[in-house]
């Protein structure tokens, strides 16, 4: 996604949610007339409190959609295959795997999470959808022919990673 487009979204909805709470007042009725209401006044600190929790909780979400460090690793070869041992946990570790071209390609993903949304991994751009059993390794092969970034994630596609596809060094 376009870092501006986000970032100027996130302003927009932060002085949208501002200028409502501003408007919104909390009222109670009266007892000698039940159609008139009177305004309760909150100290200044309180909502100082709010508005700064507000903006950390702002904060954390772009962090973590935005600027969150992914680690890579690169696979190792064995009889000419390239494999790697994801261990899906809270996610997937290594969540950015590094691959060659046209060589065959083997990922074990280790489930340890119970997770539900865990439970499955899909490869949409290599046609693969994986049931992972809880505390079993579930592996796949394929061989990657396009360079490229390929994503992978869980069933509802909250928890992602990525498979980067490179040329081959001959």
């Amino acid at each position: 996604m376009n870092f501006k487009k986000i970032t100027s979204t996130a302003i927009l909805s932060l002085g949208l949610t501002l200028g409502i709470a501003s408007f919104s007042q909390a009222k109670t009725p009266t007892s000698s007339n039940n159609n008139q209401f009177t305004r309760i006044e909150q100290p200044l600190s309180l909502k100082l409190l709010i508005t700064l929790g507000g903006f950390g909780l702002i904060g954390v979400e772009l962090w973590w959609f935005l600027f969150k460090q992914t680690k890579s690793q690169e696979v190792s070869v064995n009889d000419g295959i390239q494999e790697i041992e994801i261990i899906v946990d809270g996610g997937y570790k290594p969540d950015r795997i590094i691959v060659n071209n046209s060589q065959p390609v083997r990922l074990k993903f280790l489930r340890k999470d119970s997770s539900s949304c865990l439970g499955k991994v899909l490869l949409p751009d290599f046609h693969k959808v994986l049931d992972l059993p809880l505390n079993q390794t579930t592996t796949v092969e394929f061989i990657p022919t396009q360079i490229g970034e390929y994503p992978f994630h869980c069933s509802m596609n909250m928890f992602r990673g990525i498979l980067e596809v490179k040329k081959m060094n001959k």
